[in-house]
């Protein structure tokens, strides 16, 4: 949570005195606080994990259970890394994208700090993998996420814990404002 502990995110104006109307709306609902069984919304349209616009994406649909967010996902041919595996890089992506929706449930802009993920055995494609992620703790602009990658039977395939920041909107304001 931000530094006044009050639950929300701080949306003021970057030092500039503008934001970018579309940057100032995709920050006002990655903050909101959605009810538990919500299908969320996808971070961006083009978004890698989750935007239905991206064609080389994941497409990811997750929903709140709870304090923890949900997503089942299979892995396609334009997810290969070895012959009939899932390339690791994209099982972190996933993680990497359902962590970001769990600020869903926190009410916070954060970013990836950093991302560790633990590949239990090969992620096949072609299985329907359940995928959840909760936050285990937060200390100051800190919060410690973990997650989990599942098969039908629930065995454990691939494990990540990640460290995000919490950010107010000028983090992005200035990334975008730099060449």
């Amino acid at each position: 949570m931000n530094d006044d502990s009050s639950g929300t995110a701080d949306l003021s104006v970057a030092p500039s005195g503008h934001i970018d109307p579309v940057l100032a709306s995709w920050a006002s609902g990655m903050v909101a606080r959605l009810p538990d069984g919500t299908q969320l919304p996808p971070h961006s349209e083009r978004c890698l994990g989750c935007g239905p616009a991206n064609p080389h994406g994941h497409h990811l649909e997750v929903h709140r259970d709870g304090e923890r967010v949900v997503a089942a996902h299979t892995f396609d041919d334009r997810h290969v890394g070895a012959p009939g595996i899932a390339h690791g890089g994209a099982v972190a992506t996933v993680f990497d994208d359902l962590f970001g929706f769990l600020l869903f449930t926190i009410g916070e802009l954060a970013v990836t700090r950093s991302l560790n993920v633990d590949y239990v055995a090969p992620v096949r494609l072609g299985t329907a993998y359940t995928v959840t992620a909760s936050l285990d703790r937060s200390e100051g602009r800190r919060l410690y996420v973990s997650a989990h990658l599942r098969r039908p039977d629930g065995t454990e395939i691939a494990t990540a814990t990640a460290l995000f920041m919490t950010v107010t909107i000028d983090h992005f304001v200035r990334a975008l404002e730099q060449p």
